[in-house]
């Protein structure tokens, strides 16, 4: 589910066209999920004309996020805005943003989706220990095997481990919880 706030002050339609051309805005480094997809795009407001697009980056050294920001202010500027993109660093974005949307996107892609840190766990509490470096058993995006294992706890981004499964042996991504 994509949380979307708005300015109560300005025009609705207007925010909603501003949101539909920002949210189609797809990630450098992942290029089947959109900003919307991953949650980072947090909130639109348009007062005046003037469309601000409030974005929080996966994290303080993601690598894209000036690229994310250009294309975001773009993409509102294409549309008709004067735009302005603030960058919001708190709360810090967490896994748990990505839409179940941007979770299938992913997996179809060949990328292991994160577990949640805000599923339940068999306790019937949230499942705090899911962090950057926990293991779990990863299923396997192409073969749905659980019968996978770790290569390495760095794939092709900071923010994926790289698996092989040993059934199908293809190697993939897991996108790490945070």
């Amino acid at each position: 589910m994509s949380i979307r706030a708005t300015s109560v002050d300005s025009n609705s339609d207007e925010e909603t066209r501003a949101w539909i051309a920002a949210a189609a805005v797809l990630d450098p480094e992942v290029p089947c999920v959109t900003v919307e997809d991953l949650g980072i795009l947090r909130r639109i407001s348009v007062i005046d004309g003037v469309a601000t697009a409030y974005v929080t980056p996966t994290y303080s050294g993601c690598p894209a996020v000036d690229v994310i920001e250009s294309r975001i202010k773009q993409a509102l500027e294409k549309s008709g805005f004067v735009a302005i993109i603030e960058r919001s660093m708190s709360p810090a974005w967490t896994t748990d943003w990505i839409t179940d949307a941007g979770r299938e996107k992913l997996k179809a892609y060949g990328i292991a989706p994160p577990a949640c840190a805000a599923n339940e766990s068999n306790t019937g509490k949230p499942d705090s220990t899911v962090t950057f470096f926990t293991r779990h058993q990863i299923t396997c995006p192409r073969c749905d095997s659980d019968n996978t294992r770790l290569l390495s706890d760095f794939g092709s981004t900071a923010c994926k481990a790289q698996h092989q499964c040993n059934s199908c042996l293809e190697p993939f991504d897991h996108f790490k919880p945070l």
